[in-house]
Formats: C-alpha cells, sequence, structure tokens
C-alpha cells in the first residue's frame, strides 16, 4: 500500500451530553483512494466526518492529512483540503445564482474573482451543470441541487471529498448521474453511505462503524458477501440484489 495520505490515530470523541460517538478510531486513507463509511443509524458515521473537515473536535492533532496536523492554527488550510458535501444541499446553497453559489468557496479560500469563476465553471462542467449557471438554486430539483453542492465543494480544488449521504432522496436516474459523477472524479473520496450498492460501485474499500468503533475494514464485495458480518451490524443488501455479482 501507499504511504498513508491520511492518518486519524486513536480518536474519541463525546456529546456534551456524555455520549460517546467515536471511540478509538484508527483509520488510513492512501492517496486517490475511495473509501466507503458503512454502518446502522446513530454509529457514528457523520460524527467522523466532521472531525475530518475540523467541524467537530479539539483539534488535538490526532488527524494528519498530507502531512498537515489538525490544529488550529491549520484549519483553513484543512477546510481547503478536505472537502465535506452535507446530506442536505439546501445547508450548502444560499446565493442568488447557481454560478455565485459555486464561486462562494474558492472566493472564501483566497482566489481572485477571475479564477473563482473559472474554477466555478469547470466544477460545474465536472458534474454536468453548466447550462444552470445563472439559474436560482431554488429552482432547482433535488438531484440538480445535490449536483451543484458537489460542484460547489470542488470549486475549492479540495484534495479528499467526503459526502454524506449523497444518494439520499434521489430518483433513479438521478443517483445513476451522480454515480457515474463521482466515478469519474480524479480525487480522494469518503463516502458515507447506506447504499450498499452505490458503495460497492465507486469504492474498492469500506469501513464499518458500528458504537463508535470501526467494527471491519475489508474490500467492499468481501463485506458484503459475509452474511455475519452485515448482520452484526444492521446492514442489509437491498432485496433482489444477486450475490453471484459481487463474485470476483
Amino acid at each position: 500500500m501507499n504511504k498513508p495520505y491520511l492518518n486519524v490515530n486513536d480518536l474519541s470523541f463525546e456529546y456534551p451530553d456524555g455520549f460517546k460517538a467515536l471511540e478509538n478510531i484508527t483509520f488510513t486513507l492512501s492517496k486517490n483512494e475511495r473509501v466507503a463509511v458503512l454502518g446502522p443509524n446513530g454509529a457514528g458515521k457523520t460524527t467522523f466526518i466532521l472531525h475530518l473537515n475540523g467541524i467537530l473536535g479539539n483539534l488535538d492533532e490526532k488527524i494528519e492529512i498530507n502531512n498537515l496536523k489538525y490544529s488550529q492554527e491549520n484549519i483553513n488550510k484543512i477546510r481547503k483540503t478536505v472537502g465535506l458535501v452535507f446530506q442536505d444541499p439546501d445547508d450548502q446553497l444560499f446565493m442568488p445564482t447557481v454560478l455565485e453559489d459555486v464561486m462562494f468557496g474558492p472566493k472564501n479560500f483566497g482566489y481572485s474573482i477571475e479564477e473563482a469563476e473559472q474554477n466555478a465553471v469547470e466544477a460545474l462542467q465536472k458534474v454536468k451543470m453548466l447550462d444552470y449557471a445563472e439559474k436560482p438554486p431554488h429552482h432547482l430539483s433535488f438531484g440538480q441541487k445535490r449536483k451543484v453542492a458537489i460542484a460547489s465543494v470542488l470549486a475549492s480544488k479540495p484534495e479528499l471529498l467526503v459526502l454524506d449521504e449523497p444518494s439520499s432522496n434521489l430518483d433513479p436516474a438521478s443517483r445513476r448521474e451522480l454515480v457515474e459523477i463521482l466515478k469519474n472524479l480524479d480525487i480522494s473520496l469518503i463516502l458515507v453511505t447506506h447504499d450498499i450498492p452505490m458503495a460497492l460501485e465507486i469504492c474498492k474499500r469500506s469501513i464499518i462503524l458500528n458504537g463508535g468503533k470501526i467494527t471491519t475494514d475489508d474490500e467492499t464485495y468481501k463485506i458484503l458477501k459475509d452474511r455475519t458480518t452485515m448482520e452484526d451490524n444492521r446492514l442489509e443488501l437491498p432485496f433482489g440484489f444477486a450475490l453471484h455479482h459481487l463474485d470476483e
């Protein structure tokens, strides 16, 4: 394996009410690797990825990405390096037009207006939404908003893209478009999802979070073929999903 690009070393986190969301998480990611984060509701998946973007946690250097320690002085570099796409695109879209929304991130990270616009155009092309650049985001369908939200993160040129349940609430055609977009991105990727077929198609490797701990770290198809592991972690293949598709 290549030298780890992302290192998470013995990370734990407890919410103010005493709930232990993460316990002793140790995790590595190689450059350009794609990993799915699977697990039941309440397992700590979203808490984990919020730490990767520096939103949660006390930045005590339990995490390091590309030799950049997680500390308060590095927080802007961390948030530029790790692009986080939230589950609800309305949490990320608030400007009058799609183009302005996608330009917001790069402008905030110090790109010039010209560079921000060029980055935004490139990002919208990647998600096939450039034709909607002058549209108000609130006029878009949910699937279109999801793609624009991804573009708004890509425009800041992150090195790692982290997505929280990107296929939720999408119709089948929109989901298929999203899968193809993500497969074609040349970027390290962490995908939190309940969408087992999407995890299999995009990510060769998966981890399972359950009870705030990583219970499994293996190739995605091996996890999905292990009935005991799936049942123990409250995971289930979709009805009609043929197991022979998982054979090498």
